[in-house]
């Protein structure tokens, strides 16, 4: 399989800076997510890669040779834009296949491959019909079936689901994950949706104002954010993010405190606790109590928001458990040992964790 590298890739349109020097490996075979929110620099990355536009400056190596001024006709990548981009006027058929008639692959060959990628998302049903004939997850499965016609073992999927609701996107990006697994190949994908990312990333990266803020295994990136904007961006419920305090070698927030684990400079901090670490407990046991303020239910699990001293924190419970609560209840909480993370205010980069599990409630 191929790999990606990018190195030092920089794009910027009227000096205003869409991509600032992102070095970004995408390991062979993975399927890697692109997350950060509109304007991050997603989209350009995608762009940059396919050949749509040339950067200003970096490189984009394919198996370690610069690709970045080959025409993008000449790179072996499939492409799937954010926009259906279906001609109006021909059928699905002919929507799917204009890639490899312009490559002038034979009839033949291009009517097996049709069939074949229309069979993987299950359109196949409908090549006869025009695109207007179709709903909005139609046409992007035939956008989709276009994107991987081409032979090819690395994918670029730009926001591919969306416009769409749920229970589309939801049986979309089970269908993506099994065209995965039948074409072998690697899979950059971007999207706003952090839900979305963690339900399909085998590795993130996270973008933010054109900046690479942090990539790796979607766990590690999950569980051990580098940046604060990475805890904000990943997840949800949305990361509780308090304005604390470090001062011998314990945090201190208006809502929760907790011992350090290893030197942390005395000073301001921004603490990031998950919503899963906050746990209800008794009084006894508590790090602090709050007042319920509203209760989503989402099923099998609820999100809870509670206040603490002016702050508003949110943690997921589970129904049965969430059951025992009512808007205006009083809410004792723990904070799980060695959850909570802790970043610098002036530059958002981690700068320690809370005490190790066995020294917290000593």
């Amino acid at each position: 399989m191929s790999r990606i590298r990018f190195e030092g890739l920089t794009k910027a349109y009227k000096g205003v800076m869409a991509l600032d020097h992102v070095d970004l490996d995408v390991a062979p075979g993975s399927f890697t997510v692109l997350c950060g929110p509109p304007r991050s620099g997603k989209s350009v990355l995608c762009r940059l890669l396919v050949g749509l536009e040339a950067p200003d400056a970096g490189r984009i190596l394919f198996n370690g040779h610069d690709i970045a001024t080959v025409p993008a006709a000449e790179r072996t990548l499939g492409y799937v834009p954010q926009s259906f981009a279906l001609f109006p006027h021909v059928s699905v058929f002919d929507n799917i296949a204009y890639p490899l008639v312009l490559q002038r692959v034979a009839k033949p060959e291009i009517a097996r491959r049709v069939a074949q990628a229309a069979e993987l998302l299950r359109i196949g049903s409908l090549l006869q019909k025009r695109p207007a004939q179709l709903s909005g997850g139609e046409k992007q499965r035939a956008a989709i079936a276009r994107g991987i016609l081409k032979n090819a073992d690395i994918f670029i999927l730009d926001d591919p689901l969306v416009g769409l609701d749920f229970k589309l996107r939801e049986r979309l990006m089970d269908d993506l994950k099994e065209m995965r697994r039948v074409l072998n190949a690697t899979f950059l994908y971007a999207t706003s949706d952090s839900l979305e990312a963690l339900t399909m990333a085998q590795d993130l990266a996270v973008l933010d104002a054109g900046r690479l803020i942090q990539a790796g295994p979607v766990a590690t990136v999950y569980l051990q954010p580098q940046h604060v904007r990475a805890a904000e961006m990943i997840g949800f419920p949305r990361c509780n993010v308090l304005p604390g305090s470090v001062a011998g070698g314990h945090c201190t927030t208006a809502a929760v405190g907790f011992p350090l684990a290893g030197d942390v400079a005395a000073g301001p901090v921004l603490v990031a606790i998950r919503p899963e670490h906050l746990m209800p407990t008794t009084d006894s046991m508590a790090d602090g109590i709050g007042e319920i303020t509203l209760i989503e239910d989402l099923g099998a699990e609820c999100v809870v928001y509670f206040t603490v001293a002016g702050q508003s924190l949110v943690t997921l419970l589970p129904a049965a458990q969430a059951a025992a609560f009512d808007l205006g209840s009083r809410f004792a909480f723990a904070l799980r040992p060695g959850t909570a993370t802790l970043f610098s205010p002036a530059t958002g980069q981690r700068v320690g964790q809370a005490q190790a599990a066995e020294t917290v409630h000593a």
